[in-house]
């Protein structure tokens, strides 16, 4: 019989890495199944649909909640963003562990719903790491990297709530001991 996957649940606040270090972890297609959320707002330049989110139409969108097809939904500035169950279900059951890049909102009401998820959590090694990060970057005006720096803060507070941990001081110890997690997630015993 077939080893079910784990559903992995990971957050962080902007310009903590997340990406960086779910590129990484992601290159193993086999043992990983990253889920591509819906939503209804238009396709920037550049997104390419069912690669970095689905797109749906209000009216689609406003079906499958109606349907109760979404694990996780919420709307933001008028659109709405969503995790569909059945993607996930489906992979879960071939024995692949499923991540969910989301934000702390989307991954309580995942908590709430799904006792086998498990939460992870990126952080910065500080916030003034962090801002330092976002002026690095060169592509934000610095009354947005301040407001990027303020919500950091606030979701920080929010870390208690996950059940690891992981510190995006150095990128290579970041991946390692990201995965260090996951293997422990997967010689749990439930």
């Amino acid at each position: 019989m077939m080893e079910r996957g784990k559903l992995i649940v990971v957050s962080a606040p902007s310009g903590c890495g997340k990406g960086t270090i779910l590129g990484r972890v992601l290159e193993d297609k086999a043992r990983f199944y990253y889920s591509v959320s819906e939503t209804t707002r238009k396709p920037r330049e550049g997104e390419i649909d069912g690669v970095h989110y689905r797109f749906l139409t209000q009216e689609d969108f406003k079906t499958k909640i109606a349907e109760d097809a979404f694990l996780e939904y919420a709307q933001y500035c008028d659109n709405f963003y969503g995790t569909l169950s059945a993607p996930i279900e489906e992979h879960l059951s071939q024995g692949q562990d499923v991540i969910l890049e989301i934000e702390v909102q989307g991954a309580m009401q995942i908590r709430e719903k799904r006792p086998d998820a498990h939460f992870i959590f990126i952080a910065p090694p500080s916030l003034e790491t962090l801002r330092e990060r976002l002026v690095g970057r060169g592509t934000e005006p610095l009354d947005v990297i301040e407001k990027r720096v303020k919500q950091a803060e606030s979701e920080l507070t929010c870390r208690s709530a996950y059940d690891y941990c992981v510190v995006n001081d150095d990128l290579d110890t970041a991946v390692a001991d990201f995965l260090s997690v996951v293997r422990a997630i997967e010689l749990r015993v439930e």
